[in-house]
């Protein structure tokens, strides 16, 4: 191989290592509580081979598909940065795969915030459908569960989270800060 074919091919891996990589929240570097990212990846989906799934026409997977990992750290980027969560709703359903626990969670605490408790119900059911292993789902809806007084749900979202995340995880210490009073951010 040529030196040129070396530093092409060298240049490309580079180049996929930062369209795959996911962003750095700024915000949280310095410490702050936004929770990081979703992953952009499902792998707790992945059933059966490449094949299989291509046979089936399914769509290519999010974590190859530039446009929907650009579409969906916009939609980040509007509810953790901007706190436009009646924006981040439509750019959120315009990535075609709000069928995904990451992108159904987004919505539904999108309409939480907005104070549409009975939407926010609905996307956090659909997310946990797609994910029942879903921590953050469980996270936001727990709260969810706090802000309507059913402190008995929240208790069961709490345990679920330790179970899946363990009580050291900033999921389980939010849920469990809201049930005592204490003020949370999500």
């Amino acid at each position: 191989m040529s030196n040129l074919t070396i530093r092409q091919i060298s240049l490309a891996f580079i180049l996929s290592a930062f369209v795959a990589a996911p962003t750095i929240n700024l915000a949280q570097a310095a410490g702050s509580d936004t929770p990081s990212p979703p992953p952009a990846s499902d792998s707790s989906k992945s059933k059966g081979s490449k094949a299989e799934s291509k046979k089936k026409g399914e769509k290519k997977s999010s974590i190859e598909d530039p446009a929907f990992l650009q579409g969906y750290r916009t939609a980040y980027a509007t509810i953790y940065e901007q706190n436009d969560y009646a924006a981040a709703i439509p750019q959120l359903k315009a990535l075609g795969q709000d069928d995904r626990a990451d992108v159904a969670n987004l919505i539904g605490y999108s309409y939480r915030k907005l104070g549409n408790y009975e939407l926010a119900s609905v996307w956090y059911e659909r997310a946990l459908k797609s994910d029942p292993d879903h921590v953050r789902t469980w996270q936001y809806y727990g709260l969810w569960q706090v802000e309507q007084g059913n402190r008995e749900q929240a208790k069961h979202h709490l345990a679920k989270i330790e179970a899946l995340a363990g009580r050291d995880s900033a999921e389980y210490q939010s849920l469990a800060s809201a049930l005592t009073g204490g003020r949370t951010s999500y």
